[in-house]
């Protein structure tokens, strides 16, 4: 069964249910600041290293009268649908943050404002904007935010230097020149290109794309607009900054070559002048710290504002939950400045075991982030890499995000396969961005939204 499918069975479970009676699906009832006690089941959450093992740790630490059992298997829909249908969810479950409204506007997810409110939590002030809005439908708060990997334009000087280009030219506010720089950087051996101009991440970062050029993918009640014409704008860009280095099929096939986290990556093997990479990808190239030389630009709407596109996951509570009051105080504590700053403590040990380069956390919390920072994110002796770091710090200056949806998903699928469509050339970006529109709609009349 496929994701779409997965989530449309999940949206037929029945999202009521209070447990053993001290829960209800709105949590109206539940005295989030009592004492947590007995079982906590959770799903998702997997603290597989040193940044989720300590955050656990002193959960485990605050919460001493709980017991966690945890599945740490990654999220997947189908098994949250089969185990919603049975009535049998966790009491924590962590998942993407576009699936949060799907889930929250079937009552299939508890609001999580009482219990920010018991846990004098002001998610307002404690968690940017951005990632606020993302877990946030019809007026209520249903998760708490986890991450928030800033994109940037890392550039290999390598490449760059010789052709007596600098790395502010790598301008997203001025894609007209962009396209033309990534063609006279890009080289080829026949119809193969050998090194990239430009890579842009497609179709992983198409949202982003959107709104450099102030597009969107959905309206303010979360209703599909992806046929903006200024999304056809960005994909028509996108189009024209693909034939200029060959073309789509044959990029897409030289990146299956690159050795992405390997010793051999993309930049030490002069396979691209630059491109688009989340934050976490600067601890990959700092193994091979000594073999590259970077630099790093933020990515800018058409206006010149840098900007760092919301995402990442986020923890919530099922609405079957039956053990509601430690699932608040397990969640608001791993994801607690405490439990940040003890991240920050145990990855700072981590980096100087491997004689790495300390990048900081990117936690969704500006409060969290700066404490961190200010512990641990010093100079590390290599400029380019502290220009990697700033550059992605200063880009959470202004966030932004794509909205909340109860089709964000289907949203989401819609526009990956409209750029594919549209790059390969099998659809223009009007019939492919059309077409998207069409299939997001389809989920969206389907909804019970009365």
């Amino acid at each position: 069964m496929g994701v779409a499918a997965a989530v449309a069975l999940t949206l037929t479970a029945c999202g009521g249910g209070n447990g053993d009676g001290d829960g209800t699906a709105e949590g109206s009832d539940v005295d989030f600041s009592g004492e947590a006690s007995g079982t906590l089941k959770t799903l998702a959450f997997n603290p597989g290293d040193e940044v989720g093992q300590s955050r656990a740790d002193l959960a485990e630490e605050k919460l001493g009268g709980v017991t966690v059992e945890m599945d740490t298997a990654n999220f997947d829909a189908q098994k949250f649908a089969t185990l919603a249908a049975a009535g049998n969810l966790p009491d924590v479950v962590q998942m993407d943050r576009a699936f949060i409204a799907t889930y929250a506007q079937k009552g299939l997810l508890m609001p999580m404002d009482d219990c920010f409110a018991a846990q004098e939590v002001d998610a307002g002030e404690y968690w940017y904007p951005a990632v606020v809005e993302d877990v946030t439908w019809d007026g209520n708060i249903y998760a708490a935010p986890q991450f928030f990997q800033p994109s940037i334009i890392i550039v290999n000087k390598a490449v760059t230097e010789p052709a007596g280009v600098t790395a502010d030219q790598f301008d997203t506010s001025k894609p007209d020149e962009l396209v033309a720089l990534a063609g006279e950087l890009t080289q080829m051996k026949g119809a193969q290109p050998t090194t990239l101009g430009f890579d842009p991440d497609m179709p992983g970062s198409i949202a982003t794309w959107f709104t450099v050029f102030g597009g969107g993918v959905m309206d303010d009640d979360g209703k599909p607009v992806i046929d903006d014409p200024k999304n056809v704008e960005a994909l028509t860009f996108l189009k024209e900054l693909m034939e200029a280095q060959g073309g789509y099929a044959e990029v897409s096939s030289f990146k299956q070559t690159w050795d992405v986290f390997g010793d051999q990556n993309q930049y030490v093997a002069n396979q691209t002048a630059a491109g688009l990479w989340a934050q976490w990808y600067i601890n990959v190239l700092a193994g091979a710290k000594d073999d590259v030389q970077l630099d790093a630009v933020p990515i800018k709407d058409l206006e010149g504002n840098p900007f760092a596109m919301a995402g990442g996951t986020a923890l919530a509570i099922p609405a079957q939950a039956k053990n509601p009051v430690a699932a608040c105080q397990w969640i608001t504590t791993v994801t607690s400045q405490e439990a940040w700053e003890a991240a920050g403590d145990a990855r700072a040990k981590t980096v100087t075991e491997n004689d790495s380069i300390n990048t900081g956390l990117f936690t969704g919390s500006p409060a969290a982030d700066q404490a961190v920072r200010d512990a641990h994110v010093k100079e590390s002796g290599n400029a380019d890499f502290d220009k990697l770091i700033t550059t992605a710090y200063d880009s959470l200056a202004d966030t932004r995000t794509l909205g909340a949806s109860p089709v964000g998903q289907p949203i989401d699928e819609a526009i990956k396969n409209a750029a594919g469509a549209a790059l390969a050339g099998d659809k223009t970006p009007e019939q492919a961005l059309a077409d998207a529109q069409a299939q997001a709609m389809t989920a969206w009349d389907a909804l019970d939204n009365g």
